[in-house]
Protein backbone atom coordinates (compact mmCIF):
# COMPACT_ATOMS: atom_id res chain seq x y z
CA UNK A 1 0.00 0.00 0.00
CA UNK A 2 1.34 3.75 -0.68
CA UNK A 3 1.92 6.74 1.53
CA UNK A 4 -1.01 8.17 2.88
CA UNK A 5 -1.43 11.47 0.70
CA UNK A 6 -2.34 14.47 2.92
CA UNK A 7 -2.81 17.87 3.04
CA UNK A 8 -2.05 20.79 5.60
CA UNK A 9 -4.84 22.37 7.19
CA UNK A 10 -4.22 25.93 6.37
CA UNK A 11 -7.94 26.58 5.77
CA UNK A 12 -10.96 24.67 6.96
CA UNK A 13 -13.00 22.45 4.97
CA UNK A 14 -15.77 24.84 4.29
CA UNK A 15 -13.67 27.27 2.73
CA UNK A 16 -12.39 24.85 0.37
CA UNK A 17 -15.77 24.06 -0.97
CA UNK A 18 -16.65 27.51 -1.19
CA UNK A 19 -13.22 27.40 -3.35
CA UNK A 20 -14.54 24.49 -5.37
CA UNK A 21 -17.68 26.20 -6.29
CA UNK A 22 -16.07 29.53 -6.90
CA UNK A 23 -12.98 28.16 -9.23
CA UNK A 24 -12.98 30.56 -12.38
CA UNK A 25 -11.37 27.52 -14.43
CA UNK A 26 -11.95 23.65 -14.68
CA UNK A 27 -8.10 23.43 -13.39
CA UNK A 28 -8.45 25.51 -10.45
CA UNK A 29 -11.16 23.21 -9.32
CA UNK A 30 -9.59 20.03 -9.99
CA UNK A 31 -6.62 21.66 -7.41
CA UNK A 32 -8.90 22.36 -5.22
CA UNK A 33 -10.94 18.96 -5.40
CA UNK A 34 -7.53 17.68 -5.31
CA UNK A 35 -6.77 19.27 -1.54
CA UNK A 36 -10.61 18.77 -0.47
CA UNK A 37 -10.19 14.79 -1.11
CA UNK A 38 -6.78 15.19 0.83
CA UNK A 39 -8.14 16.78 4.08
CA UNK A 40 -11.77 15.14 4.38
CA UNK A 41 -10.36 11.66 3.51
CA UNK A 42 -6.61 10.99 3.12
CA UNK A 43 -5.84 8.46 1.34
CA UNK A 44 -2.93 7.17 -1.24
CA UNK A 45 -2.54 9.84 -3.96
CA UNK A 46 -3.31 7.11 -6.90
CA UNK A 47 -6.97 6.86 -4.64
CA UNK A 48 -7.37 10.52 -4.83
CA UNK A 49 -6.44 10.58 -8.44
CA UNK A 50 -9.20 8.15 -9.48
CA UNK A 51 -11.86 10.16 -7.66
CA UNK A 52 -11.04 13.04 -8.87
CA UNK A 53 -10.07 12.10 -12.70
CA UNK A 54 -6.38 13.28 -12.59
CA UNK A 55 -2.85 11.80 -12.97
CA UNK A 56 -1.07 10.81 -9.81
CA UNK A 57 1.75 13.33 -10.61
CA UNK A 58 -1.30 16.06 -10.85
CA UNK A 59 -1.97 15.11 -6.98
CA UNK A 60 1.26 15.09 -6.19
CA UNK A 61 2.14 18.47 -7.23
CA UNK A 62 -0.97 19.61 -6.18
CA UNK A 63 -0.95 18.84 -2.06
CA UNK A 64 3.14 19.51 -2.12
CA UNK A 65 2.14 23.16 -4.11
CA UNK A 66 -0.54 23.52 -1.32
CA UNK A 67 1.59 22.06 1.49
CA UNK A 68 4.52 24.48 0.99
CA UNK A 69 2.61 27.60 0.22
CA UNK A 70 -1.19 27.47 1.11
CA UNK A 71 -3.57 29.50 -0.77
CA UNK A 72 -1.12 31.40 -2.71
CA UNK A 73 0.49 28.25 -4.19
CA UNK A 74 -2.40 28.15 -6.95
CA UNK A 75 -2.04 32.01 -8.32
CA UNK A 76 0.04 30.76 -10.69
CA UNK A 77 -0.16 32.91 -13.52
CA UNK A 78 -0.53 30.03 -15.57
CA UNK A 79 0.63 27.91 -19.15
CA UNK A 80 1.43 29.87 -21.91
CA UNK A 81 2.50 33.18 -22.09
CA UNK A 82 5.39 35.37 -22.50
CA UNK A 83 7.94 35.00 -19.71
CA UNK A 84 11.51 34.66 -21.37
CA UNK A 85 11.59 38.22 -23.65
CA UNK A 86 14.22 40.69 -23.64
CA UNK A 87 11.78 43.83 -24.12
CA UNK A 88 8.16 44.68 -22.94
CA UNK A 89 5.25 44.15 -25.33
CA UNK A 90 4.84 48.37 -25.32
CA UNK A 91 8.65 48.48 -25.79
CA UNK A 92 8.12 46.49 -28.65
CA UNK A 93 5.66 48.06 -30.05
CA UNK A 94 7.20 51.57 -29.70
CA UNK A 95 9.81 49.83 -31.54
CA UNK A 96 7.89 48.91 -34.67
CA UNK A 97 6.20 51.87 -34.92
CA UNK A 98 8.93 54.17 -35.33
CA UNK A 99 9.88 51.91 -38.43
CA UNK A 100 5.78 52.20 -39.46
CA UNK A 101 6.21 56.09 -39.71
CA UNK A 102 9.10 55.72 -41.99
CA UNK A 103 7.56 53.09 -44.21
CA UNK A 104 4.77 55.61 -44.29
CA UNK A 105 6.81 57.88 -45.80
CA UNK A 106 8.15 55.89 -48.41
CA UNK A 107 11.03 54.42 -47.01
CA UNK A 108 12.15 50.67 -46.73
CA UNK A 109 12.30 49.51 -42.88
CA UNK A 110 14.34 45.97 -43.18
CA UNK A 111 14.64 43.39 -40.95
CA UNK A 112 18.27 44.46 -40.64
CA UNK A 113 17.90 48.19 -39.65
CA UNK A 114 15.05 46.86 -37.03
CA UNK A 115 17.78 43.54 -35.62
CA UNK A 116 20.03 46.91 -35.27
CA UNK A 117 17.75 49.42 -33.47
CA UNK A 118 16.46 46.14 -31.04
CA UNK A 119 19.78 45.22 -30.25
CA UNK A 120 20.86 48.93 -29.95
CA UNK A 121 17.81 48.94 -27.08
CA UNK A 122 18.38 45.79 -25.45
CA UNK A 123 22.21 46.43 -25.16
CA UNK A 124 23.52 42.87 -26.51
CA UNK A 125 22.86 40.90 -29.84
CA UNK A 126 20.07 39.40 -30.65
CA UNK A 127 19.37 36.31 -33.15
CA UNK A 128 17.93 37.23 -36.09
CA UNK A 129 14.85 34.59 -35.90
CA UNK A 130 13.87 36.82 -32.69
CA UNK A 131 13.18 39.63 -34.96
CA UNK A 132 10.91 37.78 -37.51
CA UNK A 133 9.02 36.49 -34.50
CA UNK A 134 8.99 39.85 -33.08
CA UNK A 135 7.45 41.46 -36.59
CA UNK A 136 5.04 37.89 -36.64
CA UNK A 137 3.69 38.99 -32.97
CA UNK A 138 3.01 42.18 -34.38
CA UNK A 139 1.33 41.49 -37.21
CA UNK A 140 3.83 43.16 -39.47
CA UNK A 141 5.57 41.63 -42.56
CA UNK A 142 6.30 42.99 -46.01
CA UNK A 143 6.86 40.40 -49.01
CA UNK A 144 9.21 41.46 -51.38
CA UNK A 145 10.74 39.20 -54.50
CA UNK A 146 13.98 38.39 -54.71
CA UNK A 147 15.66 40.30 -57.81
CA UNK A 148 17.45 37.21 -58.73
CA UNK A 149 18.32 33.64 -57.29
CA UNK A 150 21.48 33.86 -55.48
CA UNK A 151 22.96 30.47 -56.92
CA UNK A 152 21.81 31.89 -60.50
CA UNK A 153 24.94 31.73 -63.13
CA UNK A 154 24.16 34.06 -65.92
CA UNK A 155 26.49 31.95 -68.54
CA UNK A 156 23.98 29.18 -67.86
CA UNK A 157 21.10 31.26 -68.51
CA UNK A 158 22.65 32.39 -71.84
CA UNK A 159 23.40 28.99 -72.89
CA UNK A 160 19.90 27.94 -72.55
CA UNK A 161 18.48 31.04 -74.49
CA UNK A 162 20.77 29.45 -76.90
CA UNK A 163 19.71 26.08 -77.17
CA UNK A 164 15.84 25.73 -76.16
CA UNK A 165 14.04 24.84 -79.22
CA UNK A 166 11.13 26.89 -80.45
CA UNK A 167 7.91 25.09 -81.35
Amino acid sequence: MGQVTQAFPHVDLETVKQKVKLASSHWEKQKWLVIYNAIADPRTASEIALHVGVSKGFVRKVIQQYNRQGERGFSTPGKGGRRNSYLSWEQEKQLIDSFKEKARRGQIATAIQIKQAYEQKCGFPVHKTTIYRLLERHQWRKIVPRPSHPKKDPNAVDEFKKTFPIW
